[in-house]
């Protein structure tokens, strides 16, 4: 009695060949684009990360500029509209005046306004700043802080009042690195056979800061 022959094997070795290829090409392209789309924001964060670390052997000599101005009386009428008390921003044709005379952006911010004056607060990256106006004399006061160069990178990596445009940055570029990470890490599994040190070095890089959290992280 004769025995049918077995199945050859290469039809199924020729398929997953064949589904290795596919996603390798995939994981390929999809980790170059990211790394594309994430490459500067990785620069920056990376050396803002080593300026961070190093923030007290960084010196910065904070730059004070004082302004003052005067606003027309037209303008301070429009002040008496105002509540006695609130947190509304100031008018936009105020707001627009300060933007010429004072250099300074205030429209839609919140304010702390009393029957004596209205206060913005004007924090950045990178320094601060305020202004005062009195409701009564229309006398202006702005006072604007810089820290310098470094101090606003650092400021940028911790989204430090930057505001919504750079925090939705932000979120896209995290999106932007986990997408880099796990297609990074899905070639090192498909690579691994043919790199022995490739999961000794990526234990190594898990165990190194779980080792100094737990000795020297107290």
């Amino acid at each position: 009695m004769s025995s049918s022959p077995a199945p050859s094997p290469r039809p199924q070795a020729a398929r997953l060949s064949s589904a290795r290829a596919f996603w390798l090409k995939q994981l390929h392209q999809w980790h170059w684009i990211s790394a594309s789309v994430s490459l500067i924001g990785l620069i920056l964060f990376a050396v803002t990360g080593f300026t961070l670390n190093h923030a007290a052997q960084i010196p910065a000599e904070p730059v004070v500029v004082e302004r003052t101005a005067t606003l027309p009386a037209p303008l301070l009428a429009r002040l008496a509209e105002m509540p006695g008390e609130t947190t509304d921003p100031v008018p936009d044709a105020v707001a627009r005046w300060a933007e010429g005379a004072l250099d300074l952006s205030i429209a839609g911010r919140p304010t702390e306004t009393t029957e004596a004056e209205i206060y913005v607060a004007l924090p950045r990256p990178g320094g601060d700043g305020w202004m005062t106006l009195d409701r009564q004399t229309g006398e202006a006061f702005a006072e604007v802080t810089s820290r310098g160069p470094i101090a606003y990178l650092n400021d940028l990596h911790k989204g430090r009042d930057a505001g919504p445009a750079w925090a939705l940055f932000i979120d896209g570029f995290a999106v932007a690195c986990l997408v880099f990470a796990l297609t990074g890490l899905a070639l090192l599994v498909l690579h691994a056979r043919n790199r022995r040190m490739t999961w000794p070095l990526v234990s190594l890089g898990l165990l190194i800061p779980l080792i100094l959290a737990l000795i020297f992280i107290h």
